[in-house]
């Protein structure tokens, strides 16, 4: 098998646990079960068009990030990301297109964290979300996404 191969293989689709969005900058995050996605970002959000219209996450990496700092798992709402998946490897979906509920996406740059993190999350916070904070990803195709909607590449 050739490495193109197994770069192209994955296991299982994942699964969306959590809609955020947030109507402004500083704002706190809103929980939904549904999400229309247009092709600048999530209706009600304040998402843009292009290359970081929409971000992702892993469940299983707020675990990791909690801890990094002895804590639980974070709450999905301090990292202020719009998804939150689970099952599926999204660094492996890089470049991919990749159906999301009714929508296609194709995650472009990783989701960074931000100074604030140290404020949201104290001493650390910063250091405990770099290479665990998500995925950004442009829309390709619009649709509505739903809690427990399946998450897996197109190709």
């Amino acid at each position: 098998m050739s490495l193109k191969d197994l770069i192209a293989g994955w296991a299982q689709p994942g699964r969306v646990e959590w809609i955020g969005l947030r109507s402004d900058r500083r704002m706190e995050m809103g929980f939904v079960e549904s999400v229309m996605i247009a092709t600048d970002g999530l209706d009600g959000d304040r998402s843009r068009a292009g290359k970081r219209a929409v971000t992702l996450i892993q469940q299983e990496h707020l675990v990791a990030i909690g801890s990094y700092l002895g804590q639980e798992p974070i709450p999905p709402e301090i990292l202020r990301r719009n998804l939150v998946v689970s099952g599926i490897n999204l660094a492996a979906l890089k470049g991919r297109e990749v159906q999301v509920g009714e929508a296609v996406l194709r995650f472009t740059v990783i989701c960074a964290p931000c100074s604030r993190m140290e404020e949201a999350l104290g001493k650390g916070g910063y250091s405990a979300v770099r290479g665990h904070g998500g995925w950004c990803a442009e829309v390709i195709t619009p649709g509505r996404v739903r809690l427990g909607d399946p998450v897996q590449p197109v190709d």
